[in-house]
């Protein structure tokens, strides 16, 4: 009776084990070079307008920006961003992350992460 946790504790324990170790890569022998491996990241999404990575865009205003305009940028404390490209340009935006705006703070995202994203919100129209 004792036996029966025992192979069960030990069966849960080979099993745990054997899941940890299945993704490991080998070296090339000392006296070979290393191939490269073949790229499996995705190329980053850019717009029709171009000049902007959409996809870390998106991502940085999920991260900066969607807690006030919301998820889909549909507004929230602030305003809907959803068509926010067909009333500013890029650089009037620019202007807003750059100095903030009413109850927007500035520089709440700044250089190359700024140009981004204003790139990319003003593609919304």
């Amino acid at each position: 009776m004792k036996r029966i946790p025992l192979v069960l504790t030990a069966a849960v324990l080979a099993f745990s084990l054997s899941a940890c170790g299945g993704n490991q890569q080998t070296q090339p022998p000392a006296n070979q070079p290393a191939t490269e491996a073949p790229a499996t990241e995705t190329p980053p999404t850019t717009a029709p307008s171009g000049g902007y990575d959409a996809a870390t865009a998106e991502t940085m205003y999920k991260n900066t920006c969607s807690g006030c305009h919301g998820q889909t940028l549909e507004g929230a404390v602030g305003p809907n961003l959803q068509k926010i490209g067909s009333q500013l340009n890029k650089d009037e935006i620019m202007g807003i992350l750059e100095k903030g705006k009413g109850s927007m703070p500035p520089g709440l995202v700044t250089g190359k992460d700024a140009e981004n994203i204003a790139a990319w919100l003003a593609d919304k129209k």
